[in-house]
Order: C-alpha cells, then sequence, then structure tokens
C-alpha cells in the first residue's frame, strides 16, 4: 500500500472559490475595517466567489512552494518583492459538479443537488500578504493561484443524506431564485492540524464543522448559474473558510492569531503565520451509530521558494 500513488480524482477544468462562512466574513471583516460593519451589505444577498485556477489544484501529499509577490510598502518604500511572508491555510470543502448545464440554462436551487457528484476536503492556501496588496478592485490573484489542495476521495451527496442538518436561517431572505425548499448543510467535523518543521509532533488548532456554512452549495450551485454560465462534469467549487463562531474553531490562521497580533503555541513553538517545513493536515468525518463516513486526509507542506 505504501507505493500506491493518490491522484487527482477527477480532470478539473474550471474551479470557482466562494466566500460562504458568516463567521469567516465577520471576522476577516473585523481585522481588516474595523468591527463597526464588518460584512459587506451585498454577502446577505448573493454567494460570493471569484474565479480560481484550476491548473494548480493538486493532490493531497503534494508540496506546496512558497509563493512569490509583492506586499504592501512600509511607510514611502516601495512595495516588498519576494517569498509571501504570510502563508496561510484555509479550511474548505469543495463540491464536485456532476451533470452541469447547457450554456444559457440556469439550474434550479431546488434541483440543483441532482448536480452536485459529492464533496472533497480542501486547502486554498493563501499569501495574505500578497493577497492584501493585490485584491483592490479585482480580487485574489498571485495570492491565491500558486496551489490549491484537494483530498482523494469524493464522498457523494446519496452518502452524506443521513447526516443532513438543517442550513442557519437567512436574515435578510435571499432573491426568489436562492429560496430553496428545503435549505441543508451536512453534520460533517472537521479537523486541522500542524506539523511544525523539525517536530516529530502534530498539534490540532482548529475543530470546525461543515454546518457552520451560511450559504448552502446548492445555493452556491444555483448562482453561479444564474447567468446562464455553463458548468461541466468535474468541475470544482469551493465553500470558502470554514469557521465556526468560537476561537477554536476559526479557519485559518489569519484568524486564530489576528493577522499575527496573537501568536498560537504548537507544542514548544508558536506561529503566527507557516513557516518553510510547516505541515498542514485537514481531516474530515461524519459520525453515524458504530461507524464514520470518512474523507481521507487533505496535506501539504511548505518548501522554501526558489531563489
Amino acid at each position: 500500500m505504501d507505493k500506491v500513488q493518490m491522484l487527482l480524482p477527477v480532470a478539473i477544468g474550471d474551479y470557482t472559490d466562494f466566500f460562504s462562512s458568516m463567521h469567516h466574513a465577520k471576522n476577516c471583516g473585523t481585522i481588516f475595517r474595523g468591527p463597526e460593519n464588518p460584512i459587506n451589505l451585498n454577502w446577505f444577498h448573493l454567494p460570493i466567489a471569484y474565479h480560481g485556477r484550476a491548473s494548480s489544484i493538486v493532490i493531497s501529499g503534494t508540496d506546496i512552494i512558497r509563493p512569490r509577490g509583492q506586499g504592501h510598502p512600509t511607510g514611502n518604500s516601495a512595495p516588498y518583492f519576494g517569498p509571501s511572508r504570510k502563508m496561510d491555510f484555509e479550511l474548505e470543502m469543495a463540491a464536485v459538479v456532476g451533470p452541469g448545464n447547457e450554456l444559457g440554462t440556469t439550474v434550479d436551487v431546488n434541483e440543483a443537488a441532482n448536480h452536485i457528484f459529492g464533496l472533497v476536503l480542501m486547502n486554498d492556501w493563501s499569501a495574505r500578504d500578497i493577497q492584501a496588496w493585490e485584491y483592490v478592485p479585482l480580487g485574489p490573484f498571485l495570492g491565491k493561484s500558486f496551489a490549491t489542495t484537494i483530498s482523494p476521495w469524493i464522498v457523494t451527496l446519496d452518502a452524506l443524506e443521513p447526516f443532513a442538518c438543517e442550513a442557519p436561517k437567512q436574515n435578510p431572505s435571499p432573491s426568489t431564485y436562492l429560496v430553496e425548499k428545503t435549505s441543508i448543510n451536512y453534520d460533517i467535523s472537521l479537523e486541522v492540524l500542524i506539523k511544525p518543521s523539525g517536530q516529530a509532533d502534530s498539534c490540532v488548532v482548529t475543530r470546525s464543522n461543515f454546518n457552520h456554512l451560511y450559504w448552502t452549495i446548492t445555493q452556491q450551485l444555483a448562482h453561479h448559474t444564474i447567468n446562464g454560465c455553463n458548468l461541466r462534469p468535474g468541475d470544482l467549487f469551493g465553500t470558502g473558510t470554514i469557521s465556526g463562531p468560537e476561537p477554536e474553531s476559526y479557519g485559518c490562521l489569519l484568524e486564530l492569531t489576528w493577522n499575527g497580533q496573537k501568536p498560537l503555541s504548537l507544542g514548544g513553538t508558536s506561529r503566527t503565520f507557516l513557516e518553510d517545513g510547516d505541515e498542514v493536515t485537514f481531516f474530515g468525518y461524519c459520525q453515524g451509530n458504530g461507524y464514520k463516513v470518512g474523507f481521507g486526509k487533505c496535506s501539504g507542506k511548505i518548501v522554501p521558494s526558489p531563489q
């Protein structure tokens, strides 16, 4: 078994990343804009997303090369250029598209589950310093496109049906095309472990759950197609970082360390952001009566940027 090589489970043609956790949106907004109005008004009316880079999606176990790019200027200096100083993980899951739809057609939100084959774990690695400098006005680019890791196992929605649970109540009520007859999430326990460089043991840094998502995966898919965009079999769309309401359930180091202000203790060492040699591993599972439905693991190790 140790000679088995895991591969990407599908040929991914297109990749979209959503921003569907209210707790994550609130924390990020508070960090960067202050607590007065942390979440933009449009966030409560539609599932926010951006088009990602499918070519750099890699399978669990692939090393992640620290990206280079520009960062914010300090004072009157020119923008910093070099290896990212704020490497982060993002705890996400991703839906794999099944049948899809033809260009110019839409998928009804109440039929959207029929177009989702299943779910995988996903780590949408982020270079926070590169992202912070580049994202205005068009959003993420080099800060995200260098790598995204997924687990090799696709767990179908049929297998997840026993773990369906009620999704959070949405206020205000969304537009008609996003209103579901039955709005569900899934009770999927999620864990993040970091194995610091040079240490033998990993430390659990996050325990969260898929059921914290505000916008459901079916709403995400329906919104994606409302303008006639065609989805194809094997397309991937990420949930966005899945953070819960408590600090121990935050889904990235940006939140866990409050943008580096509160270093995270990791068994004799500490981190604000990831260092070279650090390995991050996600686990996910549904707990049944005497059994578990597992998602395998989603892991990657940070290696130095090329000179």
